[in-house]
Parts: structure tokens; sequence; C-alpha cells
């Protein structure tokens, strides 16, 4: 269910703005979206895991508020931001 550290560098480096950077809202953006895609699979299998689907929930909108905070204050980063996770919004 967690993402390897190898995993981790790598989508770290793909979205950093600089380097060593490991805060933006865009790296916890993509780190979110991967750990909730990796839950949205363990959910095919164990349907009554209500207690990851609590964690899935928290998840999902602390992504949210990320993307809420990176719209209002930059846009353009917002749409390049999802146009690249393949986001719906």
């Amino acid at each position: 269910m967690s993402i390897t550290a190898e995993r981790k560098a790598e989508l770290i480096k793909d979205y950093a703005t600089k380097d060593g950077d490991s805060g933006s809202p865009e790296v916890q953006v993509a780190l979110l979206s991967e750990r909730i895609s990796n839950l949205t699979e363990h959910f095919k299998g164990h349907k009554k895991d209500n207690h990851s689907r609590r964690g899935l929930l928290k998840m999902v909108s602390t992504r949210r508020r990320l993307l809420d905070y990176l719209k209002s204050r930059d846009e353009g980063r917002y749409n390049t931001l999802i146009g690249r996770l393949g986001l719906r919004r």
C-alpha cells in the first residue's frame, strides 16, 4: 500500500520545482495521488477494509485542499499539474 523509496524519489524528481524541493504543493499532490491510486487498487480485493478507507478519504481531502491552495496562488501551475497527473478538475 505504501510507495517504495525509489518510486518516491522518482516522483519528487519529476515534480520538483527546483533542486532539493520536496515540500512544494506539486510534489505533495503527486505523492498523495500515487498513494491514493495504490489504495484504490487495494480496495478492489479488500472491499470491507473500512479502516483504510478512512485514511483514503483523508488523503483525498488533503489533496483537494492542496489543489485549491495552488489554484488560488497560481492557476497556471494548477492547470499543468492536473494535466500531468490526469486528474479530472
